[in-house]
């Protein structure tokens, strides 16, 4: 039985906060046949807080080693990058204690954890998998760009990303773009597929069968709706202002509804209570319950700033899945030709109140608009979202790598 490394900063485990993409990817391989051991931090990213190891459900198909890691307040700061640093330092030494790993599967960024990963894997002999959904030092150049000096700071990030990506066997992208990362300056031939982060299609139904009910909405109420991260790559503040512009032009029954939590929500809320806006946070709820939010929306908004750098992020699934037409703010033109070709939403120029109040209207006047969106989100979710099926292609490649390694 071939034994497998996954290894990840952050995933969501039990009833936690976050994303659950590398324990499902554990889960899958496992059931595929292979040992599979799941590495990640004691630190929990989304809760900014350390894990109660000990008080975890155990009943996994797969292993569990947690590696300390010991934290941070923000998600962009010197802490931050010293807790990652000491994470890929506690990995290293856990590693060299590991001899009988046949393949290293690991989540970039952060690029000194994928670093130490592709290092074990290189001197083992063994392959390794990049899993890339996101890019650094490019989005945290969104955040702090002043000419020079960011290039200056963040070169050690751009040196562990090259690093990584001249030393691996294979590649799984979130999106077509983060796939072709890699190939940028070399290494040509190595396969690489794109699997969307994607949902658990299953999941996702049980648990609108579960809340709606308990989700009230006036009939004549129209919902548009956001969820997701509220921080400094997502354009609430447009939002907020199409919502005072809407109110202003009579539109009393558009209500603007937020799902989810970050580090400027309580700025926001506030910017939101001084203006005359039908606006809601609603903060986070757990994932079920936010699957039937959404299902329960006449309209989402995947809204982000100009400057973004995100491609085909989490939470597009989510909102494929819900069946409802989507108003599309990211500037990824592969996620924009996405959006246009499959027909399930519209895209609009970010940062622009204008453009997102008449988008909205077109829809809210719309409604055989709204429903033949909608359909056509709901069909690409079952596609090419659905966990079940598109993440046989990760098994795939990695029954390839290791069959190249005999």
């Amino acid at each position: 039985m071939k034994k497998i490394a996954i290894i990840t900063q952050g995933v969501k485990i039990n009833e936690e906060k976050g994303y659950t993409r590398f324990a499902y990817i554990a889960d899958i391989l496992a059931r595929q046949g292979f040992q599979v051991e799941l590495i990640t931090s004691t630190f929990q990213h989304w809760e900014k807080k350390q894990r109660n190891i000990n008080g975890f459900n155990h009943d996994f198909t797969y292993k569990m080693k947690f590696i300390y890691e010991p934290g941070y307040k923000k998600n962009i700061d010197l802490t931050r990058i010293i807790s990652h640093k000491i994470l890929a330092q506690n990995l290293k030494k856990y590693l060299k204690t590991c001899q009988d790993f046949d393949l290293i599967y690991f989540e970039i960024p952060p690029n000194d954890v994928a670093r130490a990963a592709v290092s074990y894997a290189k001197e083992r002999n063994i392959p390794a998998i990049a899993d890339i959904n996101d890019l650094w030092p490019e989005a945290m150049k969104m955040v702090i760009d002043i000419p020079f000096i960011s290039n200056f700071l963040f070169c050690p990030f751009m040196k562990d990303a090259e690093w990584v990506y001249q030393n691996i066997n294979g590649i799984i992208g979130t999106s077509q773009e983060y796939a072709d990362r890699p190939i940028k300056n070399g290494n040509y031939n190595i396969p690489r597929k794109v699997v969307y982060v994607g949902i658990d299609l299953k999941e996702f139904d049980d648990g609108v069968k579960e809340y709606s009910n308990q989700i009230q909405k006036d009939q004549r109420d129209f919902w548009v709706m956001y969820a997701g991260t509220i921080g400094t790559s997502y354009d609430i503040k447009t939002i907020i202002l199409s919502a005072v512009q809407l109110k202003k032009k009579g539109y009393q029954n558009i209500k603007i509804k937020l799902l989810g939590d970050g580090p400027l929500r309580k700025k926001l809320e506030k910017m939101a209570e001084s203006l005359d806006c039908n606006v809601e946070f609603l903060g986070y709820v757990p994932y079920k319950k936010m699957a039937a939010y959404l299902t329960r929306a006449d309209l989402l908004i995947n809204s982000f700033v100009k400057k973004a750098p995100q491609s085909i992020v989490t939470k597009v699934g989510d909102y494929l899945a819900s069946g409802h037409p989507m108003i599309n703010t990211c500037s990824s033109r592969e996620f924009c030709k996405k959006v246009k070709s499959d027909r399930f939403g519209i895209n609009i120029e970010p940062e622009n109140t204008i453009k997102l109040t008449q988008a909205i209207e077109i829809f809210y006047h719309h409604p055989k608009k709204r429903a033949i969106y909608g359909s056509n989100a709901r069909v690409i979710a079952e596609k090419e979202f659905n966990r079940e099926k598109a993440y046989l292609t990760i098994v795939d490649l990695v029954n390839n790598c290791l069959m190249k390694k005999k």
